[in-house]
């Protein structure tokens, strides 16, 4: 999910598709990763579907170093013995941002975009960056039904067979996500993942299906929403250890005392800098989180 804070954010080119997955390029978390620019990215693929929803590849100069891709000891040791991994949805279990597309889908996919622009340009509540969206285009019940028989979600590379790995190891999966329930029940239903699991946003509908807005009583319909959820997950079970998966800087907000222990930024859609350099391990790659488990 899109942190609404000044950075900058480099997209990750999908190289073809398998299913209703994106392909990227696959890394190995066992050797050290540099990358110096320029950075030769593919042509598009000649696939109908390959375009990674709202992922829009722009040319990348650079990627910088990042110093985080190849886990510490501790690290390690974290995300291994870990009773809970929590995962952002959009742009890390799936290629897609929920909004964006529901909004072009709807018509108003220019102004959500251009709104969004500017609202990258300095810090904006989430509340105020999600209404501000939501008002421009306010999808009716029967546009959002329409939508979701139309776009089946688009799970990114690995994810399934991580979570069934995680799941396998005795960990829980939770979904935490700043998107909408409606269009995530169907991602957790493929994942496996129980519908108590998830802390996400609701849209609303009046009794005749028109728009009446979404739930603020929600943890992540307003800022710092995400921390919130880790710490109420770590409350109501008793979880020693939580581990939070995302891309963006609201995923980034979770790692904090008494929220998650391990923050991993997954770079596979989007590798926000910003975000990526704080992080405690940088994957590109959900093999790569799978591979340490074994």
């Amino acid at each position: 999910m899109e942190g609404l804070t000044s950075s900058r954010i480099i997209h990750m080119r999908a190289y073809g598709v398998q299913g209703n997955t994106c392909l990227f390029p696959t890394y190995t978390s066992y050797r050290r990763r540099v990358f110096f620019g320029p950075i030769r990215m593919m042509g598009p693929s000649t696939s109908s579907n390959s375009k990674a929803g709202s992922v829009k590849p722009i040319a990348v100069s650079s990627l910088g170093r990042f110093d985080n891709t190849l886990p510490s000891k501790e690290v390690l040791d974290l995300w291994q013995k870990a009773d809970a991994v929590c995962f952002d949805v959009d742009s890390t279990v799936c290629v897609d941002e929920g909004i964006d597309e529901l909004a072009e889908f709807c018509g108003a996919g220019k102004a959500v975009a251009e709104w969004t622009a500017r609202a990258m340009g300095g810090s904006v509540p989430f509340e105020e960056a999600l209404s501000a969206r939501l008002n421009l285009f306010k999808p009716s019940l029967s546009q959002v039904q329409e939508f979701l028989e139309k776009n089946p979600p688009r799970l990114s590379p690995g994810i399934k067979e991580l979570v069934q790995k995680l799941k396998e190891s005795g960990k829980t999966v939770f979904l935490i996500s700043g998107g909408f329930r409606q269009m995530i029940n169907p991602v957790a239903s493929i994942l496996g993942v129980p519908t108590a699991n998830i802390f996400a946003n609701q849209l609303l509908f009046n009794t005749s299906g028109e728009f009446a807005g979404f739930d603020v009583n929600e943890p992540t319909s307003r800022s710092g929403g995400k921390p919130t959820a880790v710490e109420l997950i770590r409350k109501v079970h008793g979880y020693k250890t939580v581990v939070m998966v995302g891309d963006g800087a609201t995923d980034l907000e979770a790692r904090k005392p008494g929220c998650a222990d391990l923050f991993i930024c997954y770079g596979g859609v989007q590798l926000r800098e910003a975000v990526s350099a704080k992080a405690d391990w940088l994957v590109f790659n959900f093999n790569d989180l799978i591979n340490s488990l074994e």
